[in-house]
């Protein structure tokens, strides 16, 4: 083995000295024959060399990088599947953008979207042989190599085609040790000859106009037009044309916002290429010039467009779908670049109707507010109200988590910065500390509203509060909770009903002290009126929310069977379990109340609402459906459900929902309850008509602040004007007629039968006159146990102790 290891090292060597010992008589002879020749000959066989051995290095450079030795090169199969990262849009149930999830602001156009302004602004000024080259243009290639590679000047522009500038935001540019423009450049010409041989120019042109970057953060001119412009970009002037294409050369530097001056001369220069390129007329160009600029500015953000509150909601349900969803690659959906559509059942017209009555509304309330306060603070006698709103602001924990301590935090807070506030007479821009900050923020009042059709459980409407940007907290989703008052009272009424109890049983509205309550030594419930001395039917005390008898009422249903038929209506909060529950003590969402009133519209069944319909890809292809659960169950039986309708349609002609008759006008077949919690926190109002379920809710975030005077905070005030003028416009929109219109069932004579009697009565009758009334005055007991008084005959007969 030693042996032949030998041998085959004698035999490498000798090899090695044979070529070497060749390469020094090859380079005698060149020497010898170079000392022959002319001293030009000389300078041309150097030259030759050089010029070879240079052509040679590029060739092995361009070599490397197309094979992908400086970085990934995409392969003509996914140059194929080119697709701009877009916005997912979430539509309405009749087709109407509502808005996008997006990161980047960018909107997708196709080629017949393109004016001709546009593409012979861009081509004049970006590149005029476009229609000519093969993605690089020699004639600019040979400009570049001399200015930006020789000079190294990266500023020197006009090298690059518009499908280089195509791949240049489709695959950024990466930063290498040495030579970065050049491998960039290079790289950028190889992807641009593959692109050009997989799409033709029109498709090409597109995709640049989709992704190119424009000021502000903003990509393509689509999503630049409406930014700049507020139109599409399909109506873009010739003038407007030329300020989004000039402000690519430079997009801060041209940005026609901030650089109105600098934009119109860049403007001017786009003129002044389209006329060199013959693509605009010099009369044409002199009089566009002339035109000052003008600007639309619309910011287009994501509390921008119908239902914020909706889509900020769904959005999560959205993440958890797309984590769970793949594409054909494998990889998982991404909501905010893969341009998915989600299809909703919201419907566009009933939300706008629903946005304009509570931005209307609300401005009247809140100045009814403001006046009712005058120069006192709403948080008056409070403090502790202020110091709770200043410990939650993310300015005092941001500051606390520096280790400020409470002096320094408030030294901080009352320094005064530039921001932007709400107003209801719009946003604006002040000078304000943050701590002025909290407290013009405490003074307002908020709202929610929900509209759903009762049938299937489409929700057709959703205002989470008075402003999207400045108030996120969103007032209608399923946790937020708030007390609901007397709302709650017809599930009472529902589950006494269920137990047996005559609706035409007249019930004392007399004052009873309650001695058995838990946690407290009594407890006597009061009205809002003086009706101590009246006897109601069930009918008249939920039509006057008579607190009295429906905590009588819950007596005869008892508590823990009205729970029980609360969550089988659809409430899933915790309901306590106490007497006060008859008033509505409960802290529940104005989507469970809805859910719950529905059930009445429905014939006594349970509806799950829905709110998405489908998701698609950009294509329209279906990725996953949805549809309305159909109910499994009975809540309550179909009797039960009919004659708590008729009388909430009592409450509203002839109680306390009344206002919707004789003030707003509104003649719809409709029923309601409006609801106000202990100190006027809450006003409610749930509205009930064959089509929709409507919920309206007003108070402040924080329900320590609020109206001293029930006359102006109790639902009837705050809350019910809202759904008010909700049906207002509903009703005159003549493509709703089928909801204005609509009609409940005729009810059954059995229930018409049961149902009739009077709403209430003062005098007593001869038999309890001579028996004794169904409640003694002034009566105390305990819930639950019925006190009976001695009547005449007793009086006289009974037996002395």
């Amino acid at each position: 083995m030693l042996r032949r290891f030998r041998y085959f090292e004698h035999y490498v060597n000798k090899m090695i000295n044979n070529f070497w010992e060749k390469i020094k008589v090859l380079a005698g002879r060149l020497k010898t024959y170079f000392k022959r020749q002319s001293t030009i000959r000389k300078v041309f066989i150097v030259g030759g060399m050089v010029i070879g051995f240079a052509c040679l290095s590029v060739f092995a450079f361009v070599i490397l990088v197309w094979a992908g030795a400086f970085g990934y090169m995409p392969d003509k199969k996914e140059l194929s599947e080119i697709e701009n990262p877009a916005a997912s849009e979430v539509y309405t149930a009749d087709s109407v953008l509502l808005g996008r999830y997006f990161i980047q602001e960018r909107s997708t156009i196709h080629y017949e979207d393109i004016p001709d302004v546009v593409e012979n602004a861009l081509l004049a000024t970006e590149d005029i042989r476009f229609y000519k080259h093969h993605g690089i243009d020699i004639q600019s290639l040979f400009r570049v190599l001399f200015k930006s590679i020789l000079l190294q000047d990266e500023s020197s522009g006009g090298g690059s085609t518009i499908t280089q500038q195509l791949v240049k935001n489709l695959y950024p540019r990466k930063s290498y040790r040495f030579g970065s423009l050049v491998v960039n450049k290079v790289r950028e010409m190889i992807i641009a000859w593959r692109i050009e041989n997989i799409y033709d120019k029109k498709e090409i042109l597109t995709l640049y106009l989709n992704t190119i970057p424009f000021a502000d953060n903003t990509f393509g001119i689509e999503a630049a037009s409406q930014r700049f412009f507020s139109v599409p970009v399909a109506s873009l002037t010739l003038d407007q044309a030329a300020v989004l294409v000039g402000m690519l050369k430079a997009t801060h530097l041209y940005n026609p916002r901030i650089f109105p001056e600098r934009a119109t001369q860049r403007r001017n220069v786009v003129f002044s290429q389209m006329v060199k390129y013959g693509l605009l007329s010099e009369e044409k160009s002199t009089a566009s010039q002339k035109i000052p600029l003008e600007l639309k500015y619309h910011r287009i953000t994501h509390h921008s467009g119908l239902a914020p509150y909706f889509r900020a909601y769904i959005r999560k349900e959205l993440l958890e779908w797309c984590k769970t969803n793949k594409k054909t690659n494998g990889e998982p959906y991404n909501l905010y670049t893969d341009g998915l559509k989600i299809y909703t059942t919201i419907d566009s017209r009933l939300q706008q109707y629903a946005e304009e009555a509570v931005e209307s509304q609300m401005a009247i309330t809140q100045k009814k507010f403001e006046t009712h306060w005058n120069k006192h603070d709403p948080w008056y006698k409070k403090p502790e109200v202020l110091t709770d709103a200043i410990r939650r602001s993310d300015r005092y924990k941001s500051l606390a988590a520096q280790g400020l301590n409470e002096a320094d935090i408030k030294k901080e807070m009352d320094k005064e910065i530039a921001m932007n506030i709400f107003t209801w007479q719009g946003s604006q821009e002040v000078k304000m500390s943050p701590l002025d900050s909290i407290k013009h923020y405490l003074r307002f009042l908020n709202a929610g509203f929900l509209a759903m059709e009762p049938g299937q459980g489409a929700i057709r409407a959703w205002v989470g509060g008075i402003d999207h940007h400045f108030f996120q907290y969103d007032h209608v989703k399923p946790t937020t909770r708030r007390q609901v008052g007397s709302t709650f009272k017809p599930i009472v009424y529902a589950a006494a009903l269920e137990q047996g109890a005559n609706p035409c049983d007249f019930i004392s509205a007399e004052k009873t002290m309650y001695t058995n309550i838990k946690d407290m030594d009594s407890w006597t419930p009061e009205n809002n009126d003086q009706n101590y001395s009246y006897k109601y039917s069930m009918e008249g005390a939920l039509a006057y929310s008579v607190n009295t008898v429906s905590v009588k009422v819950l007596e005869k249903a008892g508590i823990q069977h009205t729970v029980r038929v609360a969550n089988k209506m659809g409430i899933e909060s915790t309901i306590p379990a106490v007497p006060s529950l008859a008033l509505g003590v409960a802290d529940l969402s104005m989507f469970e109340m809805v859910k719950a009133y529905a059930c009445f519209a429905n014939k006594g069944k349970p509806v799950k609402p829905f709110y998405i319909t489908s998701i698609t890809t950009s294509r329209g292809e279906i990725l996953q459906a949805y549809k309305a659960l159909k109910p499994t169950y009975q809540a309550i039986s179909p009797r039960t459900a009919e004659m708590i309708v008729h009388m909430l349609k009592r409450t509203v002609n002839e109680g306390t929902g009344g206002k919707l008759r004789w003030e707003y006008g509104i003649k719809n077949d409709m029923g309601g309850k409006t609801g106000t919690t202990q100190s006027n926190a809450d006003g409610w109002f749930m509205a009930i008509t064959p089509k929709l379920i409507i919920g309206s809710w007003v108070g402040a975030d924080d329900p320590r602040i609020r109206f001293r005077s029930t006359s102006l905070g109790q639902g009837s005030s705050t809350a019910l004007p809202v759904v008010a003028k909700f049906l207002q416009k509903v009703n005159n929109d003549p493509e709703l007629k089928t909801l204005s219109e609509a009609r409940f069932p005729k009810i059954s004579n059995a229930s018409r039968r049961a149902l009739s009697c009077d709403l209430y009565k003062t005098d007593l009758t001869f038999w309890e006159s001579l028996f004794g009334p169904s409640e003694p005055k002034d009566v105390q007991r305990d819930f639950g146990k019925e006190v009976k008084r001695d009547g005449l005959f007793k009086k006289l007969f009974k037996k002395k102790s």
